[in-house]
């Protein structure tokens, strides 16, 4: 059962890469449940305005990537002991988080790898591209269909709830889900670190790290410390080539909002065109600003890493030996858990 359902995954990766090699309305060749998705795509547009088309494919090629066999092969071989027992069939709550395009896909992926039953609350904001990822999946394998439940409220019973959202309300699911098994995760966002060798190459890269998905993600990067004398308009030049997609109007809303208040109150910013830049020992930045700090050492950042390793969800950089690549914050691998914690063994521990 487990090399079926991971066949059936491997599966779904090449039919949405598939699909999203289509130019509009091309359809021939492509099964109903692919040209469903694509229209998704469009839905999911309407429905929500930050969610572009270009958002939204960013998200599902994303999910092409986690999903080669190569990739999953290796993931699962870390379980493969534990999860070729599993009985599963238990229900398994999700609470969707609808920040970005399909982000709630991890969470889903992994519940359905181990064999039970994922009854997702899905947010209103991202409610039409995970439905249509299922649907897909089930025309794949039919086993699938009695393990997905897509929902509008939550249930009053489950077997564990895995639950994603602010810090506020965070602290409902704890009052609400506290008597199951769970994984609660609050906000969360991400750094980077410029010591100033950084190539041209890179820093075209380090664009996608901040600015894809206008920065609603928490693996966007919403503060930046440059090491040792490294010129902040430097890299406001290497950035600001790689920032006319934020044009939508939601985002230049927000944008000049920030622009305004910084003047009005005689905030010290500097102003990139499409993007701010403020210097800032805050870690969450307002969306369209991006906080900078000035440090003398690496040993500072990796001191404010510890302060506030539970707010941090990625570091970006060349000078740490986590830190992801420039360019890698928003293409998460298979086995990149959100906030550090192991989603399979969580479930794997539900039968013990």
């Amino acid at each position: 059962m487990l090399d079926k359902r991971i066949k059936a995954f491997v599966t779904l990766g090449t039919q949405i890469k598939e699909a999203l090699l289509r130019k509009e309305s091309e359809y021939e060749g492509l099964n109903k449940e692919q040209i469903n998705l694509l229209l998704n795509i469009k839905q999911a547009s309407f429905k929500n305005g930050w969610f572009t088309e270009l958002s939204v494919r960013t998200a599902l090629e994303g999910i092409v990537k986690m999903l080669q066999e190569k990739y999953l092969v290796d993931f699962i071989s870390k379980y493969i002991n534990e999860l070729s027992v599993l009985k599963g069939g238990k229900d398994v709550g999700i609470v969707m988080a609808g920040n970005i395009p399909a982000v709630g896909f991890h969470d889903m992926f992994c519940v359905l790898l181990s064999g039970n039953v994922m009854v997702a609350k899905m947010s209103s904001d991202d409610e039409v591209l995970l439905p249509g990822i299922a649907g897909l999946l089930i025309s794949i394998d039919p086993i699938f269909k009695d393990q997905i439940i897509f929902s509008k409220e939550p249930r009053s019973v489950y077997d564990a709830v895995i639950a994603t959202g602010s810090n506020n309300s965070a602290r409902y699911f704890e009052q609400y889900f506290g008597k199951y098994p769970n994984i609660i995760r609050k906000s969360r966002t991400s750094i980077a670190i410029i010591n100033g060798k950084e190539t041209a190459a890179q820093l075209k890269q380090f664009s996608k790290d901040i600015f894809t998905y206008f920065g609603l993600g928490c693996r966007n990067v919403s503060k930046i410390f440059l090491v040792g004398n490294v010129d902040v308009t430097w890299l406001i030049d290497a950035l600001v080539k790689d920032a006319k997609h934020l044009d939508l109007s939601k985002y230049q809303n927000n944008l000049d909002y920030y622009r305004s208040v910084y003047l009005l109150n005689k905030v010290k910013f500097l102003d990139a065109g499409n993007f701010l830049l403020k210097e800032d020992k805050g870690l969450s930045s307002p969306l369209s600003v991006t906080f900078y700090e000035k440090v003398d050492s690496i040993a500072e950042v990796e001191a404010f890493l510890q302060e506030n390793k539970d707010s941090v969800q990625c570091v970006v950089g060349n000078c740490l030996d986590r830190a992801l690549q420039f360019g890698e914050a928003q293409s998460p691998r298979v086995d990149d858990f959100a906030d550090d914690i192991d989603t399979v063994k969580f479930l794997i521990s539900l039968e013990k």
